[in-house]
């Protein structure tokens, strides 16, 4: 059963940025604290190289829009076994950034009533839980009105602020120095999180080729922007006192709005970890989702609710692990999930390096990330030297991460899954053996389809089951009529002989090349229903005639005289597909039979019912 397409490009900008809001209510005094007004510059470092991992994020997002996301994405193009760990440690990464949102709500929340923060903070999880598990468009539109409201107040907080900046609250500027930097941009790298759990629901997404790199990159845009007006606003009010507070924007609205803007700015905080946390269980539950759906975890978790369409059991274990985890120290919640967050985008950039470098006929993003592959090799360093800066504690967690997702997958995944992924493409150009069947392939085709909404008509059906030649060397008109003719005979029930007659005698009357690239010899036949393909490519040509030149692909349409509406109507298909610019690329560079019969079931065409 798949997940209901729900999510609109609103959506997408709401709940990427809504998870990222948090961070600005969170995050700075905690920074401050290392890195002194330098704070701002953090930010912003961090949000440069989150870009790096956003871009290549946006484009495997609009080739492979599937539940689990990232996860989704290693897995096909890296292997089940390095999948398997990085889908874990992924979902662990964003159980420990959704714990550390509600235990920071608990604390607010006690202000007002004397409870155990972590009951508190449990009882808001099973909240949470119980909107998600009812549906994810009930906990989409949460997102998105909390979002606005957010987005509002923090525009409001930086024009009200201006008149109480001091300038020389910035000096001096960065009394920790470049280490003190680097390990502060790495630890609020955290609040870029948010673009990797929209990612996680694209299986969920409305036209998601477009709506899903649209809504990632200008949600980073708008919140890397707001990021750096906000911090600048905090610092400029506060000054030194900012290292003291764990609620900055609140102590700094105080300053200017007096107690009306602590009360504000208060609930702000809480409306902003609310919307992270939801946005949190949202996108986390999908990792147990696809990883069942690969057979690396009991298929149990990846079942999906008749009535609500949510995967309720992938749901009620990632609430019970959040429960377990809200009993940790906030600081190392913190340190966790950005580390593992950095090694996340790390892995997103190598799986866009390997899709691309295996050549991968049906790997068709939407969008394709710019600067490849300087970006993502900037990234890389950048990733890893921010995850260096960390430091010990935080490198050791995401190695206990790491070792825990490899058990899973060595005694568990590794004895049922069978997956074809893109890096035995790659290494089976290098090497020019024979490594791959073609289930990466067909997988691909069938994703494109459901992301494209492509049905299937008449055209589609016969070209999934007619015959395909792969001719090595060049070859007469005769001789490939010949074994068109023994493709066909017992599909139309008529001697080989009489076929090569007729599409003789067709040739003879009228030349059916079109161009130097392409033919299409069609004949009618005796009967009634009858119409066949066959499709053809021939690497040293196939010589019509001394006039034409020798061509590389050919259709050949065959059918009864009933059949002449749908002749036209392939005839159609096939100009409309051979005119894409990008066919005669794939059409040269496809590897099997298999694959040339993708491209044109791939190709760019209207359909008909």
């Amino acid at each position: 059963m798949q997940l209901h397409k729900v999510l609109t490009l609103l959506d997408v900008f709401c709940i990427s940025t809504g998870a990222m809001l948090s961070g600005l209510f969170l995050l700075p005094g905690l920074a401050y604290a290392q890195a002194g007004p330098a704070v701002l510059a953090c930010f912003f470092l961090a949000g440069l190289l989150a870009l790096a991992g956003l871009l290549s994020q946006a484009e495997l997002a609009s080739a492979m829009p599937k539940a689990g996301g990232t996860y989704f994405y290693v897995t096909r193009s890296m292997g089940p076994g390095i999948g398997t760990v990085y889908g874990l440690i992924t979902w662990l990464a964003m159980l420990l950034k959704s714990s550390y949102e509600l235990l920071f709500l608990a604390a607010f929340l006690q202000l007002l009533w004397r409870i155990n923060l972590h009951a508190i903070a449990i009882g808001l999880c099973v909240v949470f839980l119980a909107i998600n598990l009812v549906g994810v468009k009930k906990a989409g539109r949460l997102q998105k009105y909390s979002a606005i409201a957010l987005l509002l107040l923090l525009l409001s907080f930086c024009v009200r602020a201006y008149p109480m900046m001091d300038a020389g609250n910035f000096k001096p500027f960065a009394p920790a120095g470049l280490d003190g930097l680097l390990t502060t941009a790495g630890f609020v790298f955290i609040g870029y999180g948010g673009l990797l759990k929209v990612a996680s629901m694209a299986e969920e997404v409305k036209n998601p080729g477009r709506a899903l790199p649209v809504g990632m990159i200008g949600s980073w845009a708008f919140v890397t922007v707001l990021y750096a007006a906000v911090v600048f606003a905090a610092v400029a009010v506060l000054g030194p006192d900012l290292s003291d507070s764990r609620t900055p924007l609140t102590d700094a609205a105080s300053a200017f709005w007096g107690a009306p803007g602590r009360i504000v700015l208060s609930l702000g905080a809480a409306l902003a970890v609310v919307t992270a946390a939801n946005a949190g269980i949202m996108a986390a539950s999908r990792y147990p989702l696809a990883l069942a759906r690969d057979e690396m975890l009991p298929a149990v978790f990846a079942r999906i609710n008749s009535v609500f369409r949510t995967p309720h059991y992938s749901i009620l274990l990632t609430g019970l692990v959040m429960i377990a985890v809200l009993f940790l120290d906030v600081v190392v919640l913190v340190k966790a999930a950005s580390s593992v967050l950095i090694l996340t985008y790390m892995f997103t950039c190598l799986a866009g390096i390997v899709l691309r470098e295996s050549q991968v006929q049906n790997y068709q993003p939407r969008f394709r990330a710019p600067g490849y592959p300087w970006v993502q090799l900037v990234g890389l360093v950048g990733f890893t030297v921010l995850l260096w800066q960390l430091g010990t504690t935080a490198l050791l967690i995401t190695l206990v991460f790491v070792v825990l997702g490899f058990l899973v997958y060595w005694f568990y995944g590794r004895k049922k899954t069978r997956q074809e992924y893109a890096l035995l493409h790659l290494i089976e150009r290098i090497t020019a053996r024979e490594l791959t069947s073609h289930s990466l392939e067909t997988e691909l085709k069938n994703i494109i389809h459901e992301r494209d909404e492509i049905f299937k008509d008449r055209f589609d059906h016969l070209v999934e089951a007619c015959p395909v030649l792969d001719i090595a060397g060049a070859v007469s008109r005769e001789e490939f009529f010949r074994q068109t003719a023994r493709e066909l005979a017992d599909r139309l029930d008529l001697p080989a002989e009489r076929i090569v007659e007729l599409l003789c005698r067709r040739e003879n009357e009228s030349s059916t090349v079109l161009n130097s690239f392409l033919a299409i010899p069609h004949i009618v036949v005796e009967g009634s229903h009858r119409f066949e393909i066959v499709l053809a490519r021939s690497k040293g040509g196939i010589e019509f005639s001394e006039k034409a030149p020798a061509v590389n692909t050919v259709f050949v349409l065959i059918g009864s005289p009933d059949e002449r509406q749908f002749h036209l109507t392939a005839l159609a298909a096939i100009c409309q597909i051979v005119q894409d610019k990008e066919f005669a690329k794939r059409w040269r560079e496809a590897k099997k039979i298999e694959s040339l019969r993708d491209v044109v079931l791939l190709g760019k065409r209207q359909r008909y019912e």
